[in-house]
């Protein structure tokens, strides 16, 4: 005879150890889902930064039948401007407040069901360096611009 289903033995497994996760670790990193799953991520460090990323908008317009998993222990005024573009884009997320002690990712847009995108991760905002003076007069600073402004 062919198994049929659990037995006694899973059943106490069950009741010792809890139910069995699925690949647990990246559940704990990625706010309850698997990598396998993710559209887009962003850092903890990146959902404090001065408005949203471009970049999960438009996964967001591209992606309608998503949804967003938001960490839980960052602020809601830091939250409060992913969870207003998710209304707009009618995404459904969720504040995740358990899985979220131990990870050091803020937002995840995810499906159900795996896709496999290899990159997931959005390279920080960097701020534009300031080009460096060119030295021909104009926009020179410093001392030889002082000097060259009091002795032509």
């Amino acid at each position: 005879m062919g198994k049929s289903g659990p037995n006694l033995d899973d059943y106490l497994k069950k009741g010792m150890y809890g139910v069995k996760s699925i690949k647990a670790d990246e559940r704990q990193r990625f706010l309850g889902t698997i990598r396998e799953r993710i559209i887009i991520a962003l850092f903890k460090e990146q959902i404090y930064e001065s408005g949203v990323y471009p970049e999960v908008e438009q996964a967001m317009k591209n992606h309608p039948k998503a949804r967003l998993l938001l960490n839980g222990k960052i602020s809601y005024e830091y939250l409060s401007k992913y969870m207003k573009l998710a209304n707009k884009r009618n995404i459904p997320f969720t504040v995740v407040q358990d899985l979220v002690d131990d990870t050091d990712i803020g937002l995840v847009l995810t499906y159900d069901y795996a896709i496999n995108k290899e990159h997931i991760f959005i390279e920080k905002k960097e701020k534009q360096p300031k080009a460096p003076p060119t030295g021909n007069g104009e926009g020179e600073t410093g001392i030889k611009s002082f000097f060259k402004k009091w002795f032509k």
